[in-house]
């Protein structure tokens, strides 16, 4: 099996900080992207940002400036540093990965259980 492990959500200010941490485990050949989704109440899931395996990156429009994304392939895990934090960040992230998990099997989509993040005004 493969699990997605989050932590660092959380509660603060507008203005303020959080970081998110994602780690993969289990049986993993190689992850070909993870990222960050998020989903507000009432609102689609929508992706925060995502990295590849090389180190590219792709930043939703509403976060580009502010969140920054990274990656330890050594680790499977993601950062997620996100800074400047807006009252419309409010929602559950989602870690997802794609990756293949032995050599001849096709890639796949796993996700974590959601972290919330919540941002005041």
């Amino acid at each position: 099996q493969v699990q997605l492990v989050e932590s660092g959500g959380g509660l603060v200010q507008a203005g303020g900080s959080l970081r998110l941490s994602c780690a993969a485990s289990g049986i993993i050949f190689s992850i070909n992207v993870m990222g960050w989704y998020r989903q507000a109440p009432g609102k689609q899931r929508e992706l925060v940002a995502a990295i590849t395996s090389g180190g590219s990156t792709n930043y939703a429009d509403s976060v580009k400036g502010r969140f920054t994304l990274s990656r330890d392939n050594a680790r499977n895990t993601v950062y997620l540093q996100m800074n400047s934090l807006k009252p419309e960040d409010t929602a559950v992230y989602y870690c997802n990965a794609n990756l293949l998990r032995t050599r001849w099997s096709k890639s796949a989509d796993y996700w974590g259980q959601g972290t919330q993040v919540s941002v005041s005004s």
